[in-house]
């Protein structure tokens, strides 16, 4: 977990699936961190009026655990991210259990880049998330 990777340790098609619930206290950490005190995510009469019928976990928060899959168990804390993308493709409600893949489609040996993608599934097997995004590493030092 968490371990530094170098850009040559890695390869296309390296991949790691994991599962987390997303509860409650996720939410209101996150929350409180951002000020996302969005309706959406924490007025249960306003969601309860929306076309998703309850209160949704923040999207961006699902997507942050992405990238915390992508470092502690992929590819190492060196790379620096350079772009990222996010579609948000179904609905992420609190007690939800998601699946995460994430995987390496494409390095560029020439930039030192790796193209990352990832998909979330909730336990129907609904997609909830997908994801493209880039990670840069830092040259080799001389010898």
């Amino acid at each position: 977990m968490y371990e530094p990777k170098s850009f040559d340790d890695l390869k296309v098609n390296d991949r790691v699936s994991l599962s987390k619930t997303i509860t409650e206290a996720d939410g209101a950490l996150y929350i409180a961190a951002t000020g996302d005190f969005g309706p959406v995510h924490v007025d249960e009469v306003y969601a309860g009026a929306t076309r998703f019928g309850r209160r949704l976990a923040p999207g961006i928060m699902v997507a942050g655990l992405c990238t915390s899959i992508l470092t502690s168990e992929l590819v190492g804390t060196i790379g620096v991210s350079v772009e990222d993308r996010f579609w948000f493709t179904g609905p992420v409600f609190y007690g939800d259990t998601l699946t995460f893949d994430v995987w390496i489609a494409e390095q560029h040996d020439e930039t030192r880049t790796i193209i990352w993608e990832a998909s979330a599934r909730n336990e129907g097997g609904l997609e909830v998330l997908k994801a493209r995004a880039s990670l840069k590493f830092p040259r080799r030092k001389p010898s």
